[in-house]
């Protein structure tokens, strides 16, 4: 069937599987580096190293991935505004699916000697540039096309991807430790990253499926007509919505960092500082994150009904409270301490503020800079405070002799600053996208049309 030929719902349909599904696959390639480097990359590729300072570099790899995601943010937003959604997704889908497998058949530091860590980067740098432009755009293929008293719950569809991603590449990583034992280290561990090439395949086949969204062709035809097509839509974004890109950055305060500190983070204190079987950090991330994957879309629901803002202010608040009692439990090292733990943030705090986002940052950028808009906020709190999370709390452990004091008190300063920036954000669930507009940091103007708001740009 031809694109002209889908129904509305169909074009729905595809859109909201295009968006989720490259969502799970591409944030189960980015869990399986997290998991790995927690695990096995310090000894691996910084074997001369001591132990905890290894440990600490390997996960500061993890963080390598983030330098690269503005970068990916810019480029597919920019992309993404003037080409298309649709291609932009499939060129992210790629990117990260290639240095994937290829990390899968990286040689180790005692095979190939510093060139092993730095040809690790160089892949992860890669993985983190394909992530950069797969958010914003797996977010706004789903939120575009719903309907506008369904755009939360539309929009929380592909947020499940991550933790489906989470629950996926444990699983994986939990299998292929299982059947290859002690011989994880040499090639065990390589599995996961090989089984990337399969369910990328699927992911790309899903994907091809989708259709531009309406909103975005609209717009298109319009700029073209126009000849507005000659602005970057990252210069109309600095210039002109320095406001909602604020809010957009900050508001991820409250999970960004908190998300990695329950997953690739503790996966690490129990089984390193603890001294915990491996699997007590694994049982947690995947009973954690199915948790996850079944409150997102609550409350991506209930976000349309009481408001964006206010879902989220309710799930920061409860990270905020909930942080002491969480690591307290953590840090017993006994299982069912550690997954109630993590269940608790996943299914509660975290899901209550990451369900609303999409929905969020559509509805404060106008259609011909919104891929770039929320990439750009998104990805730069990514960077500012996501990138380095997992080893900054390593080191937080280090300097306070095994205690946990410290990384509690980031986590809520985080989770405060986030709530400051939701505060001020505007409730639009009620307008219809098309009547989404902004005079530069203001609300004064809210039926200026998106074109009439880029062509006052000289």
């Amino acid at each position: 069937m031809s694109d002209n030929a889908m129904t509305p719902d169909q074009v729905r349909r595809n859109s909201l599987k295009s968006g989720t599904i490259g969502a799970i696959v591409e944030w189960y390639e980015y869990t399986i580096y997290g998991t790995t480097a927690a695990l096995v990359f310090g000894h691996l590729f910084f074997p001369n190293l001591p132990g905890a300072v290894g440990q600490i570099v390997a996960l500061a790899t993890f963080g390598v991935g983030f330098l690269a995601r503005p970068v990916g943010a810019f480029v597919a937003g920019h992309l993404g505004d003037k080409i298309g959604r649709k291609s932009t997704l499939i060129m992210t889908f790629t990117i990260m699916t290639v240095a994937t497998a290829l990390i899968g058949f990286l040689p180790t530091y005692t095979t190939i000697g510093v060139a092993a860590p730095l040809l690790l980067c160089a892949l992860r740098l890669a993985q983190g540039f394909a992530v950069g432009g797969e958010w914003g755009g797996a977010a706004i293929v789903a939120v575009e096309n719903a309907p506008r008293e369904k755009r939360g719950f539309f929009g929380s569809w592909p947020q499940t991807g991550v933790s489906a991603g989470l629950l996926l590449g444990t699983v994986m990583v939990s299998l292929s430790s299982w059947i290859s034992g002690d011989a994880f280290d040499t090639w065990g561990w390589r599995v996961p990253f090989l089984f990337a090439i399969p369910l990328a395949l699927i992911g790309m086949y899903i994907r091809l499926r989708a259709t531009e969204s309406p909103a975005f062709l609209a717009e298109k035809a319009k700029m073209e007509a126009e000849l507005e097509h000659r602005k970057a839509p990252a210069v109309v974004l600095f210039r002109d919505y320095k406001k909602p890109l604020l809010i957009a950055i900050f508001a991820r305060f409250a999970e960004a960092g908190n998300y990695y500190l329950f997953t690739t983070f503790v996966l690490s204190f129990v089984t390193t500082t603890l001294g915990a079987p491996r699997s007590y950090g694994l049982a947690a991330s995947m009973v954690g994150a199915a948790a996850n994957i079944i409150m997102i879309p609550i409350f991506g629901r209930l976000s349309d009904r009481i408001g964006r803002p206010k879902i989220f202010l309710i799930g920061a608040t409860l990270i905020a409270v909930t942080a002491w009692p969480i690591f307290a439990l953590v840090g017993t090292g006994q299982l069912w301490a550690v997954v109630a733990g993590v269940t608790l943030f996943m299914a509660l705090g975290h899901a209550m503020v990451y369900a609303p986002l999409p929905a969020l940052y559509c509805e404060m950028f106008p259609t011909a800079v919104r891929y770039t808009g929320i990439s750009v906020g998104y990805q730069m709190a990514s960077i500012i405070l996501a990138s380095f999370t997992p080893a900054l709390a390593a080191a937080m452990v280090l300097w306070s002799n095994g205690s946990l004091w410290m990384v509690t008190v980031f986590a809520i300063a985080t989770t405060l600053v986030a709530m400051v920036a939701v505060s001020f954000a505007p409730d639009r669930r009620h307008l219809e996208l098309d009547e989404v507009a902004l005079l530069p940091d203001s609300d004064a103007t809210p039926n200026l049309t998106d074109s009439q708001r880029l062509r006052r740009s000289p």
